[in-house]
């Protein structure tokens, strides 16, 4: 029997033909929804669109209960795009339409700690699916023979199309009627579909899209033999053994300490500092290494308390593990309390908003990281948690109107309105957007009469904002949240 052409044979094409449809109409209508659009209520819709139709085809596969659950979970995950659109926004949605086609596909992993991994292995495969199928498709023996014969028909039809067009020329010369409608016809629409902007939208929608309607996770590239690769075999006197991890606890505790009795008496108790020095700068310098510090912290902990390591076996290490967790923790709040004292001094921007809620992320891995020693977690279950805390924090602060919040919170803290804090930037609060404009109202409405240069600079930027935001282009497909709360404020007595 000849296996060769069972192996090589093309898959019949009915197979196809269902994503192939559901590809084009939704290739057809990310045109229509998102191309030369600003972005709003369109990717809502067409992150709903996706979903149905991975869902569409898993119908028979899936229990109505689940196909809703999941439709229902593409739906709350897509909310946030329409407050605003956003990267974390698109980030939720995109892993929620991932999650999606995993579970039709039945590719998800039944455990909770396998989740990253598989969601590695398909982010992976996403760009070069559609370009995989497509050349195995053409590679094909039979493939190749009925694109042969397309190609000779094809060439049958150019003489036909040539004098046919002839025949159209001369009777639009004789008929006015054909003439007319000849005219009518927009050639330059036509010519626009070729844009290589559009066309090159169209592929990477269909290459996502594709890899979507069709999952399949990246191949292990190499198996480790029977798991021992990059496993740490403890020896007494090896750099992770027992007396080394004591060694290096009872160093890094006593250094620690150090650092944190600093802060204790410097940021927390307010001792004055060196000549020369404020407490901003001495905040500044120390937020960011200080964070570093923790991440490498939490590293070497993840290291020291492997399962079956010397760290797991021995209560005086497990001691100091939690002494130097603990120390860890206080060290992100003191990072937290550095950034406060630096805002103070020089006002809040999106970066340090950023910084502030890193702090917190790594505030909760090192809770979490002991939360595991403690119960005797694995890794891949510390790894599950943190990305479930980490989807939960980015989903809620999708929400959140930040260039809102520092603008409002730089009007109140400003020394023209609180006389204690800083001038008010206000070049920075016009690079915030038209999310500022309620805040330099505010900023009007509380500015003193004797400040004419703050209150003219104040409201040409004010002036602008507004002017660009309402002058922006309006349509159905741009909405949001976000810019439909602005234009009642605008419209309202308050703002005029």
């Amino acid at each position: 029997m000849d296996t060769t052409n069972s192996l090589t044979a093309p898959m019949p094409i009915r197979r196809y033909a269902g994503p192939i449809a559901v590809l084009l109409g939704l290739v057809a209508l990310a045109d229509f929804l998102i191309f030369g659009q600003e972005p709003g209520i369109n990717l809502f819709l067409f992150a709903l669109a996706v979903c149905a139709g991975i869902l569409l085809p898993a119908t028979k596969e899936l229990s109505p209960s689940k196909a809703a659950l999941l439709l229902g979970l593409s739906l709350l995950a897509s909310t946030p795009l329409l407050e605003t659109p956003s990267a974390m926004g698109f980030a939720l949605c995109l892993t929620a339409l991932m999650s999606v086609a995993l579970v039709s596909g039945k590719l998800m992993p039944s455990g909770l700690t396998g989740l990253p991994l598989a969601f590695s292995r398909f982010a992976l495969v996403i760009p070069m699916r559609l370009a995989e199928d497509v050349g195995k498709y053409l590679a094909t023996p039979a493939k190749r023979s009925s694109l042969t014969e397309v190609r000779r028909s094809a060439g049958l039809w150019v003489m036909p199309l040539i004098l046919a067009s002839v025949f159209l020329l001369l009777f639009a010369a004789a008929n006015p009627v054909i003439e007319v409608t000849l005219r009518s016809i927009r050639f330059d629409v036509l010519l626009k579909s070729l844009d290589p902007w559009r066309i090159g939208f169209w592929i990477m929608i269909a290459a996502v899209v594709w890899a979507l309607l069709r999952p399949r996770l990246m191949r292990r590239f190499a198996r480790l033999q029977a798991g021992r690769a990059f496993m740490i075999v403890p020896t007494k006197n090896s750099p992770l053994g027992h007396a080394s991890l004591l060694r290096s606890l009872l160093l890094f505790n006593a250094l620690f300490a150090v650092q944190t009795l600093l802060d204790l008496v410097y940021l927390w108790g307010g001792a004055d500092l060196p000549d020369h020095m404020s407490h901003a700068e001495y905040a500044h310098r120390g937020a960011y290494p200080l964070i570093a510090t923790a991440l490498l912290a939490a590293g070497f902990v993840l290291l020291a308390m492997r399962p079956d390591g010397p760290g797991d076996k021995s209560p005086l290490i497990r001691g100091l593990v939690y002494a130097w967790i603990g120390q860890n923790i206080l060290l992100c709040l003191s990072s937290m309390l550095r950034l406060e004292l630096y805002v103070e001094a020089y006002s809040l921007t999106e970066l340090r908003v950023a910084a502030g809620l890193w702090m917190g992320i790594v505030a909760v891995g090192l809770a979490l990281i002991l939360l595991r020693i403690v119960l005797r977690r694995s890794n891949e279950w510390l790894i599950a948690t943190n990305l479930a805390s980490l989807i939960a924090f980015l989903y809620l602060s999708a929400f959140i109107d930040l260039p809102a919040f520092i603008a409002r919170f730089n009007v109140a803290h400003s020394q023209e309105i609180s006389q204690e804090g800083p001038p008010l930037d206000i070049d920075y609060l016009s690079s915030l957007g038209p999310s500022a404009i309620p805040a330099l109202d505010l900023y009007l409405l509380k500015l003193p009469p004797h400040l004419i240069d703050q209150r003219s600079q104040a409201v040409t930027v004010r002036y602008y904002l507004a002017r660009n935001f309402e002058m922006r282009r309006r349509d159905w497909r741009s909405w949001t949240f976000r810019s439909a709360r602005l234009d009642n404020y605008l419209l309202s007595p308050i703002a005029r």
